[in-house]
């Protein structure tokens, strides 16, 4: 039996109204006219195994005392299956050892309504202000959007995992207290038993059954006291045993009856189209099966995956390309072609430049960036089984509503027909928000009658990833007396990936279609991050989209990868111009931002900062990212050609963290994805081609390019925020300044040197 599913509410009350636990429409419901007559409420719709009960959207607990905390977001790495469980534990007041995970079924309960707001706002949503939030809040809400990506997993759902513990423990209190006929209030958990304040206690399985079946009271408090609690506690990853034994499945580890094996090919990079194949060479080949054809890709069915992509390289398959092939120097010209088009607009401004800058000395420098490959360690995989009742997909999504509406639609069957199982992802930094290979598994299975299991081949990974777009910048301003920044004015020429992200996935555009609709549209995600976090007085900021012939997706930082690269190399640049030391010169514009400067100061104070002076080989960054702050100090040089990078100090505020030992490993995995940015994880095009797909051609950085990492959490007690994005996009400005002191030249493209 369900108790009522729970949604957020504000992190700093006593106690929560029974009423907060119904998902239902805002007070300027009756604005939208159009909307009144959806739902306005939800129920859970887990499914409960012989013995156990429902409490919630979130929980589930057997009579073994077993605590079954669901997960709506996709574990990448990040932890997210340990940091939730953690937060409505220690509201429970369950005992650790007795949590489990189990992935959330598809529901509008689970609705990601903050990366919703990031993603889809427009104007028009923001001249609305609270009415706007609320509609984008609806419409994820009622489109189940399930989405994990952005650092968003757990301010989204921090205050429903503690409200779904607090929910749950209430109820074993009141079972409890029938039983021994006392007030509920006056019992307490911890550590998983349920005391009645004196002798006597029981365990959960004693009394779950009678206790989901009980109401919520009107106002359900929290826990008071640090006694017991879990929080802020370095409790072990609950995802760490079964992937030290091996025993943890990824999408390429499932095996079904009568499973077969898949290799594909999707030709260039753009409106490619199949056009030959040789099926004869590939019959040569010992298990191969059948070619699989499609308007767009060819595939390759054996008994294994080696057979199976041995017979697509003899198969050869030629495609034709529609339209110039994407090359670095097309690439180039169509950002550089954006600066002089129609379509761009200043987007954020603030104060009177034009009376600043004219007839004035002002300090300007250019920047660039090359797109930035995914590379996660585990290519696109997906298994599928479809049968005349329908499909079953297992594969890692970010995405999985939209994932489940786009097979559906590629088999032409009901959607209620199909059954995805989402698996953890071995690395995705975002990749896995697509579902291409979901849907090319589903197409295969259906053609061959069997289950059969896709895996993309490396090379496939690289020709056809969704990098981090390309963007060119022209940063521009001037100093007044002491060093003050005046005036500060930057153009950012930059493809949009999370509008192409989303017409993909959302709107079923292909790649090359998705690229060229959002060519003409100047939006805030294309220069996230391009704000600065100093006081200065007259600035502003101008997008100028483009059309790169390179279709692009979400990554780890997203636009904040450049934008901080851009800002935070100028800013090193104008403290030489007025002679002051890079730190202070820093500091003096951040007195309206004191957690900022205390990340600034407490990075150069560990990292044993000696003001950036030449010969110095040490650089410094600041950044803010919504509610998370940080700096980063580096130690490089450039030792036979390389870039080798000797320590990494990071002080980073990123509020009440549930598990600080998690936080560390999330700003450490940034520190080194940011490296790989500075260094490669990047290729040249040409001819719709990448002319490098072997890791080891990347110039990525191995374990003996990695020296010192010193990660320091501030202590905080402001709202939690996440520590998966703050970390990687201040590490490419710090290198570059740290490089400065050390060769008196700038670097001002990423990565930071050639890799020829």
């Amino acid at each position: 039996m369900g108790r009522a599913p729970l949604r957020q509410k504000g992190r700093g009350r006593q106690g929560i109204d029974r009423r907060a636990l119904l998902v239902g429409g805002g007070a300027g419901a009756g604005l939208l006219l159009a909307w009144a007559v959806w739902p306005r409420s939800y129920k859970p719709n887990l499914n409960a195994a012989p013995g156990e009960f429902v409490f919630n959207a979130f929980l589930k607990i057997d009579r073994a005392g077993q605590v079954i905390v669901i997960v709506p977001q996709l574990e990448m790495g990040q932890g997210i299956t340990t940091l939730l469980p953690q937060i409505l534990a220690d509201e429970l007041g369950a005992d650790w050892r007795t949590i489990a995970v189990q992935s959330a079924p598809e529901s509008p309960l689970y609705a990601n309504t903050l990366l919703a707001r990031e993603w889809l706002a427009s104007d028009w949503t923001r001249v609305g202000g609270e009415v706007g939030d609320w509609a984008l809040d609806q419409y994820a809400t009622r489109k189940a959007l399930m989405l994990t990506g952005g650092g968003t997993s757990v301010p989204m759902f921090h205050d429903a995992y503690r409200d779904a513990g607090a929910a749950a423990r209430i109820l074993l209190c009141k079972a409890a207290a029938k039983r021994w006929n006392v007030p509920w209030e006056s019992c307490d958990i911890q550590e998983g038993l349920i005391s009645d304040g004196g002798q006597r206690t029981l365990r959960f399985g004693d009394v779950v059954e009678e206790a989901a079946a009980f109401d919520l009271p009107e106002i359900l408090p929290l826990r008071q006291g640090m006694e017991g609690r879990l929080a802020g506690q370095d409790l072990p990853r609950l995802d760490t045993p079964s992937k030290l034994d091996g025993s943890h499945n990824f999408a390429a580890d499932i095996r079904l009856p009568d499973m077969i094996f898949a290799s594909i090919r999707q030709g260039p990079i753009g409106d490619a189209r199949l056009e030959s194949v040789n099926e004869g060479a590939a019959r040569s080949v010992t298990g191969f099966l059948k070619l699989v054809r499609s308007e767009r890709w060819v595939a390759a069915v054996g008994t294994n995956w080696w057979a199976a992509n041995k017979a697509l390289d003899l198969a050869d398959p030629v495609f034709m390309l529609d339209g110039p092939p994407v090359s670095d120097e097309r690439i180039d010209a169509a950002l550089e072609d954006a600066f002089s088009g129609s379509h761009g607009r200043r987007l954020y401004t603030q104060g009177d430049l034009l009376p600043v800058f004219e007839g004035a000395t002002i300090l300007a420098s250019e920047y660039r960036v090359d797109a930035g490959l995914h590379l996660a360690l585990e290519p696109m995989c997906a298994t599928a089984r479809v049968t005349d009742a329908g499909a079953e997909v297992w594969t890692a999504t970010q995405a999985p509503g939209l994932a489940r509406t786009a097979i559906a639609d590629a088999l032409g069957i009901d959607r209620a027909s199909v059954t995805l199982y989402p698996v953890h992802a071995g690395g995705s930094f975002g990749r896995k928000m697509d579902f291409e290979a979901a849907v090319q598994a589903a197409l295969i299975a259906r053609d061959m009658g069997r289950p059969v299991q896709l895996l993309w081949s490396r090379l496939e990974d690289v020709i056809h990833d969704r990098p981090s777009p390309p963007a060119h910048a022209r940063m521009a301003a001037k100093l007044g007396r002491s060093g003050v920044i005046e005036g500060w004015l930057a153009k950012v020429a930059a493809p949009c990936a999370m509008s192409q992200t989303w017409a993909r996935i959302a709107n079923g555009a292909l790649p090359h279609e998705a690229a060229a609709q959002s060519a003409d549209k100047a939006t805030r995600l294309a220069i996230a991050g391009m704000e600065i976090p100093y006081a200065v007085s007259n600035w502003a900021i101008d997008h100028y989209p483009s059309d790169v012939y390179l279709p692009l997706g979400f990554v780890r930082g997203n636009a904040h990868l450049h934008s901080t690269f851009f800002t935070e190399s100028f800013m090193d640049e104008l403290a030489h111009l007025a002679q002051m030391e890079a730190m202070s010169f820093r500091i003096q514009m951040l007195g309206g931002n004191p957690r900022l400067a205390h990340c600034l100061s407490t990075a150069a104070a560990m990292g044993g900062w000696q003001g950036g002076i030449a010969g110095s080989g040490q650089g410094i960054a600041a950044y803010q990212a919504g509610n998370a702050f940080g700096a980063v100090l580096v130690e490089a040089a450039i030792t036979g050609g390389k870039l080798t990078v000797s320590r990494m100090v990071a002080a980073i505020d990123c509020g009440d963290q549930v598990n600080p030992d998690i936080a560390r490993q999330q700003v450490e995995s940034g520190l080194i994805y940011g490296l790989a940015y500075a260094m490669g994880a990047s290729v040249p095009y040409d001819k719709g081609m990448p002319r490098r797909a072997i890791l080891g051609r990347m110039n990525l950085p191995r374990l003996d390019d990695i020296g010192e990492v010193t990660v320091e959490l501030i202590r905080s007690t402001a709202q939690p925020a996440s520590a998966t994005e703050i970390a990687a996009p201040l590490v490419t400005p710090a290198i570059a300044n740290a490089l400065f002191t050390v060769t008196g030249q700038r670097f001002r493209s990423l990565p930071l040197l050639s890799q020829d």
